[in-house]
């Protein structure tokens, strides 16, 4: 027996208001992750990056970590 399963992709973002998702805009949206993030600035947060992606996706993950987060902590398993 098979299961079809009807998978669209998002054409605008989501955000939880009250248990519910609603349409937001891209500026709240990123809003929202940034005040979910801040609390973790800094030594406490750490990034694991995947060997599967490319370069530059690593790169940009790297950046994030020490750029934005001002950690050091970054890990991938592609240094095996």
């Amino acid at each position: 027996m098979s299961v079809k399963r009807d998978y669209t992709r998002l054409t605008t973002p989501l955000v939880r208001d009250n248990g519910a998702l609603r349409p937001a805009t891209a500026a709240e949206a990123a809003a929202r992750v940034a005040t979910g993030l801040a609390p973790h600035r800094g030594e406490a947060f750490g990034l694991l990056s995947c060997s599967k992606g490319t370069n530059e996706m690593n790169y940009i993950a790297q950046k994030f970590a020490r750029g934005v987060m001002g950690s050091n902590n970054v890990d991938s398993c592609n240094r095996t």
